[in-house]
């Protein structure tokens, strides 16, 4: 699991939320009595503009008709506030899932950072300030979260931040518990794997090199073939089988010894 991924699926969360507290207060605001709302709007105009014996300009007129639309469009929807009451609670639930999944992911990094070898692109300084700052960033979305739930919107939202928290609370306990843990293995797999290519490289070598050598010996075996014939032509007489024979046992040894040094040299590298 990336902890930058899940920063970004909390965050996205927090955003969410923050939308729908918006919109359910706009929406518990306007429903009820739209004429009343409406004749509220009418009245600040008229305060703010003739009552003064200033003449509201264009784009104050427009800007009235727009939010009289607007309020007459949230008092149609005051039966989804249900409905977005449900989506914040699964937001806010999203964000502290991501919240305590990010956490733990940060802290088994920091765990392994102090046996294992980072071998990654980033320097461990700055490692470790990404690790501090997302921290500080998510309990600042929590904050940020309950000021505006609990001290900013209806007292429905404010008990509802207040059981997902203690809930999700709980819930994150046990999540770091089980994500160190596949984390683990997850690194052990990894690690295993590496081996296993590592390993499936050499045999792959060893494959190559005998495939050379013996390209390599066929060569020379032709290669002593015609020179024999060439120099000696009648070596395949049955006079001269003995002799021969003997040249090419001498031939053969000379390779094996050949090749058992270049064995040897080998090991000695490895």
């Amino acid at each position: 699991m990336d902890p930058l991924t899940l920063f970004a699926l909390a965050n996205g969360a927090v955003a969410a939320v923050k939308k729908g507290c918006q919109l359910y207060k706009d929406i518990k605001g306007a429903a009820g009595d739209v004429k009343s709302v409406l004749k509220d709007l009418d009245d600040q105009f008229h305060h703010a503009y003739e009552a003064k014996g200033k003449t509201p300009s264009p784009a104050a007129k427009k800007q009235l008709v727009e939010e009289k639309e607007r309020v007459k469009e949230l008092n149609k929807r005051s039966n989804d506030t249900t409905n977005i009451y449900t989506e914040i609670g699964d937001y806010l639930g999203a964000y502290y899932d991501n919240y305590h999944k990010c956490l733990a992911v940060l802290e088994e990094e920091e765990k392994r950072s102090n046996t294992e070898v980072y071998t990654g692109d980033a320097s461990l300084g700055k490692r470790a300030l990404q690790r501090v700052l997302m921290r500080k960033q998510l309990e600042q979305m929590g904050t940020e979260l309950r000021e505006l739930m609990i001290y900013q919107s209806p007292p429905e939202l404010g008990a509802l931040f207040t059981d997902v928290e203690a809930m999700m609370k709980e819930m994150g306990k046990q999540q770091r518990v089980l994500i160190g843990k596949q984390m683990e293995k997850e690194a052990i797999k990894a690690k295993q794997r590496a081996q296993r290519i590592e390993k499936y490289k050499f045999e792959f070598g060893l494959i190559i090199a005998g495939i050379f050598i013996l390209i390599c010996l066929g060569i020379f075996w032709t290669w002593l073939y015609y020179d024999t014939q060439e120099r000696w032509p009648n070596l395949k007489d049955k006079t001269n089988q003995k002799q021969y024979q003997i040249i090419r046992k001498k031939e053969a040894e000379r390779i094996k010894r050949a090749l058992e040094k270049m064995a040897e040299e080998e090991n000695r590298e490895e």
